[in-house]
């Protein structure tokens, strides 16, 4: 007789799960989610009724699943926390910011022709770290040594070894009592309204540029953006934005040929070396962007010497879904100081997050609850914002969305076309936790690969058979 082999708990809690009655609908639902790693459990119903008579058409109630509840994605853009909405949320991005390049879904194609700019902005320097330095593909030393091999706390000021990309140095501080960490904190704090600054500056820049007024400049050209925000490994935000001019209606107006990406150019290249925000009762120093700023025109494609719509499409929305996590912290709230010691994160970002319980104690700084978001390195920006006019909405993305996946499922099932005009729908909808539970998660990661799998299957038939 052959003995019966060992399962481990997750194993056995897994097979359960499937041998569970509902388990064929529970997938169905999960793969709704695209294999959501924290779905939303919901109880309630939905009613469809004729709004002249009041006759039920269409019902739904979770009590009719043989689950008892209704499963709906997180939604959650990091993919730290849910890589499968984080996916979602970097092709809606990935969507959003390309319509406003080249055109589509309600943005015409004429934008292409506008000026465009492909901006990174970056944050000073509070202190020397360990760096990843590149040159012809080949890895250079991190830091030279300069003529003083010391600092005057006794530690090398720099540092000879060849740091790879992925390697844990890369950002650490050469010396963390030199590193003014009040100052990187600060900054972080103040990013989100510098970049405000530096939007509702530059149009004061071009009109002086122009030599016109700024009423005159609204009659002629409109500033449209969109931006997301990323750490570096040293822990600071820094900043990559499309911006673009448009006539004075928008994307469908083309703006005045005397207006250049050369116009643009200078214009924000000289609105951030002059732009600066001040914290109240806080430090004299202004908050500023850093010298290191690279301003590049955006084409269709990357022939005239700039960069391609698609590649910096792409590369913002990668962006999108990462948060401080990549600059070594955490990616949920820390409720208390005695949760910092326990952390597994790197020292620097340590470092970070004690210096904002620090200062969010002393007055001069408490608007900027700085302990609320010592997780982010004291940022409480926006990670994406776009202007009005830039182009479609995510909100728009995503109703498109649900209306193809709701008509799908009235073909599925047979239900008759509904005339929004002639209906009412009326719901309600408690919540009943989230999360997977005990051998589920497994079982969703399998959906999320099988998804992934046949989502890029999709996409390599279709740059095949263009």
């Amino acid at each position: 007789m052959s003995e019966v082999p060992h399962l481990s708990p997750e194993m056995l809690a897994l097979m359960q799960r499937a041998a569970m009655p509902d388990f064929a609908r529970w997938q169905q639902m999960v793969h709704a989610t695209g294999g959501c790693a924290q779905p939303v459990r919901l109880h309630g119903e939905r009613y469809t009724l004729d709004s002249r008579t009041g006759e039920i058409l269409d019902m739904y109630r979770t009590a009719d699943e043989p689950t008892g509840f209704l499963l709906t994605a997180c939604g959650n853009r990091r993919a730290s926390r849910c890589p499968a909405c984080s996916a979602v949320y970097k092709d809606d991005t990935y969507h959003l910011i390309v319509t406003g390049l080249r055109g589509g879904k309600g943005v015409p194609e004429e934008v292409s022709q506008h000026p465009r700019a492909f901006v990174t902005f970056t944050a000073p320097s509070f202190g020397a770290v360990h760096a990843h330095r590149e040159q012809s593909g080949r890895t250079l030393p991190c830091r030279p040594r300069r003529d003083r091999p010391v600092c005057e706390h006794g530690r090398p000021k720099g540092c000879g070894s060849r740091h790879e990309r992925d390697d844990v140095q890369v950002g650490q501080p050469l010396c963390v009592d030199c590193y003014d960490y009040i100052g990187a904190v600060l900054w972080n704090a103040r990013a989100g309204m510098l970049w405000r600054e530096f939007t509702k500056t530059v149009p004061s820049v071009l009109a002086r540029l122009l030599g016109i007024t700024r009423t005159e400049l609204r009659r002629a050209v409109r500033l449209s953006y969109a931006k997301v925000a990323e750490y570096q490994a040293r822990g600071l935000v820094h900043v990559h934005a499309i911006v673009r001019l448009d006539g004075p209606d928008g994307p469908a107006d083309r703006p005045p040929d005397h207006i250049t990406i050369d116009l643009l150019d200078r214009a924000i290249r000289r609105t951030a070396s002059q732009v600066a925000v001040r914290i109240e009762d806080g430090p004299p120093s202004p908050v500023r962007w850093g010298d290191q700023l690279d301003v590049r025109p955006v084409y269709v494609s990357a022939e005239l010497g700039g960069l391609s719509d698609q590649r910096v499409a792409a590369y913002v929305a990668k962006y999108a879904t990462k948060g401080a996590e990549s600059a070594g912290t955490v990616d949920r709230p820390i409720r208390h100081a005695g949760q910092i010691a326990d952390l597994k994160i790197a020292e620097h970002a340590r470092r970070m997050i004690y210096t904002c319980f620090s200062l969010a104690e002393l007055q001069p700084y408490r608007t900027l609850l700085l302990r609320q978001w010592a997780h982010m390195l004291g940022y409480r920006g926006h990670f994406s914002t776009k202007s009005r006019h830039y182009s479609i909405r995510l909100g728009d993305i995503r109703q498109a969305r649900a209306d193809f996946r709701a008509e799908q499922a009235r073909r599925i099932t047979g239900t008759p076309p509904l005339d929004p005009e002639k209906t009412v729908t009326v719901s309600e909808w408690h919540y009943a936790g989230s999360g997977h539970r005990h051998g589920e998660a497994f079982w969703a990661e399998v959906a999320r690969l099988q998804i992934a799998t046949a989502r890029k299957i999709a996409r390599q038939q279709a740059d095949e058979n263009r």
